[in-house]
């Protein structure tokens, strides 16, 4: 599957927002940069989809001007205006080439979903690679009003309980693109959540 991370120039802060391309054009996440929609349109002029893994400001901030540039369906877990598909547990959506499962991951943000494919995984900020507070496997901050440790420790053993064997790829909000055995680096990131001590101890 072809993936590019569509806000990788940004110069203010956003999460990753992830162009698949392949059967079915999607984009996971629509990010906070502005420009965002020139930068799908390097990539392809048709977008089927937007797909989001929760509604975090810096995910969702351009999410109307792509809905408006392409007008594609957007699906979600949690409400939204502009809501084609609800997402919920266990769903299949079709991202790029592959069949990915709607996991709920919450603990960082009440609506967070994770979408788990045969050799992809589209993290979102449950459990990312790099963040510059660790390397090779980290997690979501939990430490703002409405976030929970123990819910996402909880969220990252369903989500290895989910995944097969066979994934390589790891897409997730923040950090770089993973590729080699994303399990490991999930099991290494449960494994730093679990020690419930602050992610970011001088913040």
């Amino acid at each position: 599957m072809d993936v590019h991370n569509v806000t990788a120039d940004a110069e203010s802060f956003t999460c990753n927002a992830y162009l698949a391309l392949g059967e079915r054009p999607v984009l996971v996440d629509a990010g906070a940069m502005e420009g965002v929609v020139d930068a799908v349109r390097q990539h392809t002029d048709e977008l089927d989809a937007v797909v989001l893994t929760h509604q975090h400001g810096d995910h969702v901030a351009q999410l109307d001007a792509v809905l408006d540039a392409f007008d594609v369906d957007l699906y979600a877990y949690a409400h939204h205006d502009r809501r084609t598909h609800e997402l919920a547990d266990g769903d299949t959506v079709l991202i790029g080439d592959e069949d990915c499962e709607v996991v709920f991951t919450p603990g960082h943000a009440d609506d967070h979903v994770s979408l788990v494919g045969d050799e992809s995984l589209f993290s979102g900020d449950v459990v990312v690679h790099d963040d510059g507070a660790f390397d090779y496997g980290s997690f979501g901050r939990t430490d703002m009003a409405g976030q929970s440790r123990e819910r996402l420790i909880e969220s990252i053993r369903t989500l290895l309980d989910r995944m097969p064997d066979g994934i390589e790829y790891m897409y997730s909000g923040h950090g770089s693109v993973y590729h080699g055995d994303v399990r490991d680096v999930v099991q290494r990131a449960l494994q730093r959540a679990e020690k419930h001590e602050p992610k970011y101890p001088d913040g």
